[in-house]
C-alpha cells in the first residue's frame, strides 16, 4: 500500500512541477475571510455587526471600478420576481444556500433531482406539469422547491422513480480549482487506474464551456462535474437554482407568472453581469483552511498517516498546484492572474467522478455510465460541516466513510480493519480539515 501511495504522489507531484514550470510556487492563501454583510468575527470568535464589509480576498486583481466588496454584495442580493426571480427557484440569493459562517461555504441545503430511466434502462429527464395541467417544465433533472405563484409550482409526478437530494457544494477556494490545467485531472484519473489495476478509476468528462461557444473542458464543479469553469457554473446555478437568467443560460423553463424579459442579468455600469460578480467573487476566496489547533495533535498527525495507508488519498488528493499566472484556460476566455498562479493548495479531492456505491442514478452532462457516478467530495473546509455525502444524509463522518463501496470497497475493508483507536485518529485528522 505505501509504494502505491508513493507512486501516485510522485506521478502527480512531478505533472505539478512540469505544468508550473520553473517559476515559484507558494502556498494558496487560507482563511474564512468572507463573513456576509455588515459581519465581523473578533479573535475571540465575537460576532459584531457593522457598516462596512470586512471581507478580505486571496489579493485577486479587479476589474476596472470593480471591487470585492461590491462582488459579495452581488453573491448576497436578493431577488424578487421584479428582478428576474422564478418564476421556479429554489434561493433568493446565492448566499441564502452558500453560507455557513462565511459567505461561499457549504451548508445544510439540498436541491431534489429526479427523473426515470426508460425501457433500455436509459436516464430520462422528468416531465413535470404545472398549472394545473396547462404547462410543462422538461429538460432538465433538477425540480424546484419554490415558485413565485401557485401556479408555477412544481411537484414530482410518480413515475419519477429515481429520486435523490443533492448537498450545495463549498465554493471557497474553486478559483484555485478552475486554474489548475485540466491535464493535471486527466493524469490523476489515468494514474489511478494504472496503480490499482484499474479498481480506482476516475472519469473526467468534457463538458461545454458556456462562454467559450464549441468548445469544452475537463468538468471539475457540480456533483456530476457538469460544469468546466466558474463562471458556466455562476450562469448554470442562477437559471436552475434563482430562475434567473443570463446571457450563458438565457431562456426561463417556464414563463407561468413571469413579469420580466430574457435575458434578465444585464451588464451593469461597469459592464458586469451579475454573473460576472458571482465569478469573480468566487475566484477572490481564500482556500478553506485547516482546524490549526487540531491539526497539530499526535491524533491528528497519526489519523493522516492512516488516511495515505489505507489509500484514502488514492481519490481525496491532498495536493493540487496550478498553472502560472498568464495562462489562458476556458477556451481562450480566461487568463490565470497573479493572486491564482503557481500555487500550491490542498483540497483532499481529484474533482473527478468515481462509483463508491452512492450513485443517484441521474445523467447529466456525462455519458450513461455517470448515472453511477458522483464528485469525490472535497474534504476542505470538512470541519465546519455537519451533514457528509452528497445527499447530507451521513450524520457522522464514521457514517459516510462507511456508506463506500464499489471502487472504494478496499479502502473501506482496510479502514474497517484498523483498531478503534486507529479508527478515531483517522476521524481526527478528517475533522482538522
Amino acid at each position: 500500500m505505501k509504494h502505491r501511495k508513493t507512486a501516485i504522489f510522485s506521478i502527480i507531484g512531478a505533472a505539478a512541477i512540469v505544468l508550473a514550470g520553473q517559476q515559484s510556487q507558494t502556498e494558496a492563501p487560507a482563511g474564512f475571510t468572507t463573513p456576509t454583510l455588515g459581519q465581523t468575527i473578533s479573535p475571540t470568535g465575537e460576532l459584531t455587526v457593522n457598516s462596512g464589509l470586512q471581507s478580505i480576498s486571496n489579493g485577486i486583481e479587479e476589474p476596472p471600478g470593480d471591487t470585492f466588496a461590491l462582488d459579495q454584495a452581488q453573491f448576497e442580493r436578493r431577488h424578487d420576481a421584479s428582478t428576474g426571480l422564478g418564476p421556479v427557484f429554489n434561493a433568493t440569493a446565492c448566499v441564502e444556500c452558500h453560507n455557513n459562517g462565511v459567505a461561499g461555504a457549504a451548508s445544510q441545503f439540498t436541491e431534489q433531482r429526479v427523473g426515470h430511466n426508460d425501457a433500455n434502462g436509459n436516464f430520462v429527464n422528468p416531465t413535470i406539469t404545472i398549472n394545473e395541467g396547462a404547462n410543462t417544465i422538461t429538460g432538465r433533472s433538477i425540480v424546484n422547491d419554490r415558485s413565485i405563484c401557485p401556479q408555477a409550482q412544481e411537484h414530482v409526478p410518480d413515475t419519477e422513480n429515481i429520486r435523490t437530494l443533492r448537498a450545495v457544494l463549498n465554493t471557497l477556494g474553486d478559483g484555485f480549482v478552475e486554474s489548475v490545467d485540466d491535464k493535471t485531472f486527466l493524469a490523476i484519473a489515468a494514474n489511478q487506474a494504472a496503480t490499482t489495476n484499474g479498481v480506482i478509476h476516475g472519469e473526467a468528462i468534457q463538458v461545454p464551456i458556456l462562454e467559450a461557444p464549441g468548445k469544452t473542458g475537463v468538468g471539475k464543479f457540480g456533483w456530476k462535474d457538469q460544469d468546466p469553469t466558474i463562471l458556466s457554473f455562476s450562469g448554470d446555478a442562477y437559471l436552475n437554482e434563482m430562475g434567473v437568467t443570463n446571457r450563458l443560460k438565457p431562456k426561463d423553463v417556464t414563463s407561468v407568472c413571469k413579469v420580466t424579459t430574457d435575458p434578465e442579468d444585464i451588464p451593469d455600469a461597469l459592464g458586469m453581469a451579475d454573473i460576472d460578480h458571482f465569478a469573480q467573487f468566487i475566484r477572490g476566496t481564500q482556500v478553506p483552511p485547516r482546524d490549526a489547533a487540531l491539526a497539530a495533535t499526535p491524533d491528528a498527525t497519526a489519523g493522516q498517516s492512516l488516511f495515505n495507508s489505507i489509500g484514502c488519498v488514492t481519490c481525496h488528493v491532498s495536493t493540487l498546484t496550478t498553472d502560472p499566472p498568464g495562462t489562458v484556460i476556458n477556451g481562450g476566455t480566461y487568463t490565470v492572474p497573479a493572486a491564482l498562479g503557481n500555487k500550491v493548495f490542498h483540497p483532499y479531492g481529484d474533482f473527478l467522478l468515481h462509483d463508491v456505491g452512492t450513485g443517484d442514478g441521474i445523467v447529466q452532462a456525462g455519458p450513461a455510465d455517470t448515472a453511477s457516478k458522483l464528485r469525490t467530495v472535497p474534504l476542505w473546509g470538512l470541519h465546519i460541516k455537519s451533514r457528509f455525502m452528497h445527499d447530507n444524509a451521513s450524520a457522522t463522518l464514521s457514517d459516510a466513510i462507511q456508506r463506500h463501496a464499489g471502487e472504494a470497497l478496499s479502502v473501506i475493508d482496510a479502514f474497517k480493519s484498523l483498531s478503534a483507536a486507529q479508527q478515531q485518529q483517522l476521524i481526527t485528522f478528517l475533522k482538522s480539515l
